[in-house]
């Protein structure tokens, strides 16, 4: 079974091939609905799109074993694609093309580490290329 290992929170688990991320996260009692830096963390715990893919607040980052996840499916690339309603999640995936997900999208089909709620840097050097 694949293992997900969640680098913020040092914490790591085996999942069965196909489980997103998000319901990995889940199973060792990670809140990966993180807001703006951690800002708005709690509320965004209880209200979330539950897995659907809309709400772009589950974002984590692929720091190893990107090829191990399932590609991005068209709801996906929308949320990274389209600021409106919630613009957080397009922002955080500028400079992060290649490894940025939705952790409820995200299915794990191999061993990976994750970082939940990467910070979003609104003043890098990426923001504004």
């Amino acid at each position: 079974m694949p293992t997900v290992k969640f680098v913020n929170e040092k914490k790591e688990v085996e999942v069965p091939e196909g489980t997103s991320v998000r319901a990995a996260a889940l199973q060792v009692g990670i809140n990966v609905h993180q807001g703006l830096n951690g800002i708005g963390a709690g509320i965004n715990s209880v209200i979330n799109c539950h897995g659907l893919g809309q709400c772009g607040t589950c974002r984590v980052l692929i720091t190893k074993g990107i090829e191990n996840a399932s590609p991005m499916a068209m709801m996906e690339k929308a949320k990274f694609a389209v600021p409106v309603p919630d613009p957080l999640p397009c922002f955080a995936y500028i400079g992060n093309e290649d490894t940025m997900r939705l952790s409820c999208s995200a299915k794990v089909m191999g061993d990976m580490e994750v970082v939940t709620g990467p910070e979003l840097n609104l003043f890098g050097e990426n923001f504004f290329s």
